[in-house]
């Protein structure tokens, strides 16, 4: 698969996370991005040590610079369940600077812009991953 590109369409698919009332939603991500200039950043797994201490924090760390450059939202996706992710997002309150979504409820399967599957690639399979 080809990388996305500023200005390429991307498919839909449908996403969760916990507002700031702590309920459950789910929204689209055209409904996400719609008119605005948005960053989309999967990663494998929560509390991955990987994800955990590398990815989420360099997101952290270029948001400032991404944000002069006229990024507005930062979208962070993983293949783990919404309950996950909304642990995941209270042991970095860095993550405040970015939604935090469940690709768990995707409503194309597979979801082929942000998934890998790794089941046939490597020895050990790892199954289903988010995209980087």
């Amino acid at each position: 698969m080809a990388p996305i590109k500023v200005g390429d369409s991307i498919l839909d698919g449908s996403l969760a996370h916990f507002d700031e009332k702590d309920e459950m939603q789910q929204v689209s991500v055209h409904s996400l991005a719609a008119g605005k200039k948005v960053v989309i950043f999967g990663v494998h797994s929560a509390f991955t040590p990987t994800c955990s201490m590398k990815h989420v924090p360099r997101l952290i760390e270029k948001s400032e610079e991404l944000k002069s450059k006229g990024v507005e939202e930062f979208l962070l996706i993983s293949v783990n369940d919404p309950f996950v992710m909304k642990a995941w997002k209270k042991s970095y309150p860095e993550t405040k600077k970015c939604e935090v979504l469940s690709r768990r409820v995707c409503n194309r399967h597979p979801c082929p812009w942000y998934e890998l599957d790794l089941i046939c690639k490597v020895k050990v399979g790892k199954g289903s991953l988010s995209f980087k």
